[in-house]
């Protein structure tokens, strides 16, 4: 067995990080910062803070840039990325989901309240819970979970498979540096904290949420599991693609330890998010996956990721290395920008219609759902943040 390895994504091909430190010729400081990821363990890459990032991440794209003195053996260092199986980028040591979506949110809550669907603290505070780590995975199979449901206001409720599996379009948020328990963090130093942005899809058994969520919020309908990319980008390639913080015109301004002139001018990022489904039937009659929706971002978020962070530790709360964020669905404002079917189908009341015949309200056995999201600017080199896809099998 091949040890593992962390490697970068270049185009359809991997750079191994191992050959990488063995076989080419680095400066001097470049050698201890490679040395944890070809051992495999970002982790402790990840926990020497945002200068070693940056220094790292220069002396790569030097190296990679066209004509170096080290492209020759970089060149032998590359692998297929469709021959290797990828693990996940470290352990999940906490998981805080937010709920930063401002569409989602308000779509949700219309469905619920209708005459005030955000609650008072949105516009005040993100809003957050604590998740299940064990359960976070690369994706692949999903078997649909168990609980408890009411299928009548006046029944008891029953023991049984979800109804209504959903999923969720969200980006997770990766710190790379705590903080030491009561010792929140300042705005200014939030960012050099975050590692890097992954895709994340927070499944969800709608019908077990609406049982159990009240008075404490999401359980079983989220614990049974949390799906990421295996690719990691960092804020500071992510830099051509930074956008103002918007917020409507009128809303309050946020409280001062969630606030900064850099976070209003830049603390958001134009990241195209797409959701993409391909039902058994369809595989079966080779008809390829279609996209559900696609949104951005920037549009999408009331709360920057530096903002999360600050949040998070304000009350002195210890952040460790390894803690992941999900964002909270990211839906647009328009029709076909739903980041949920709970959205997307209005609650199951108005079916989607997909390629073949078929119908979707919530996901059926079989139903393969692929998260991909990109970012493009004028004058910037596409990125893209890969893509994290599960199957659902029958509970």
């Amino acid at each position: 067995t091949v040890p593992p390895r962390v490697g970068v994504a270049i185009g359809d091909q991997v750079l191994d990080l191992q050959l990488a430190a063995a076989q080419c010729p680095w400066a001097e400081e470049v050698y201890p910062l490679l040395e944890p990821l070809a051992a495999g363990d970002l982790a402790a890459f990840m926990a020497l803070g945002r200068p070693a990032w940056q220094l790292l991440r220069a002396a790569l794209s030097a190296a990679l840039a066209e004509d170096s003195d080290q492209g020759p053996f970089l060149e032998l260092c590359l692998h297929p990325q469709a021959g290797l199986a990828m693990l996940m980028p470290c352990t999940v040591r906490d998981y805080t989901d937010f709920y930063i979506g401002i569409h989602h949110a308000t779509a949700i809550g219309q469905m619920l309240r209708p005459t005030h669907p955000l609650l008072p603290n949105y516009k005040w505070l993100p809003i957050g819970y604590h998740g299940r780590a064990s359960s976070v995975g690369l994706g692949g199979p999903l078997r649909r979970p168990r609980g408890q449901i009411r299928l009548a206001a006046d029944a008891p409720p029953v023991y049984t498979p979800t109804r209504r599996l959903d999923y969720e379009m969200e980006l997770g948020l990766w710190v790379g540096v705590g903080n030491p328990a009561g010792e929140p963090v300042d705005m200014a130093e939030a960012e050099d904290r975050i590692f890097g942005v992954t895709l994340l899809n927070d499944w969800s058994a709608r019908d077990l949420q609406s049982w159990e969520y009240q008075p404490l919020g999401p359980f079983l309908s989220k614990s049974f599991a949390t799906s990421v990319s295996p690719w990691l980008v960092s804020l500071d390639a992510l830099a051509p693609f930074r956008r103002p913080l918007q917020r409507p015109e009128g809303d309050p301004a946020p409280l001062a330890y969630l606030d900064s002139p850099a976070n209003r001018a830049h603390g958001s990022f134009g990241i195209t998010l797409e959701v993409w489904l391909q039902t058994a039937r369809m595989r079966a009659a080779r008809l390829p996956a279609v996209r559900l929706s696609q949104a951005d971002m920037a549009e999408a978020a009331y709360w920057t990721p530096a903002q999360l962070l600050a949040h998070h530790s304000s009350n002195g709360c210890p952040l460790a290395t390894g803690d992941l964020f999900g964002t909270g669905t990211l839906s647009g404002p328009g029709p076909g920008q739903g980041g949920s079917l709970m959205e997307l189908s209005r609650g199951g009341r108005e079916p989607l219609q997909l390629p073949g015949g078929e119908q979707r309200c919530f996901l059926e056995d079989g139903d393969t759902v692929a998260l991909r999201a990109y970012c493009e600017a004028p004058g910037a080199v596409r990125i893209g943040l890969g893509a994290v896809a599960g199957t659902v099998i029958g509970a």
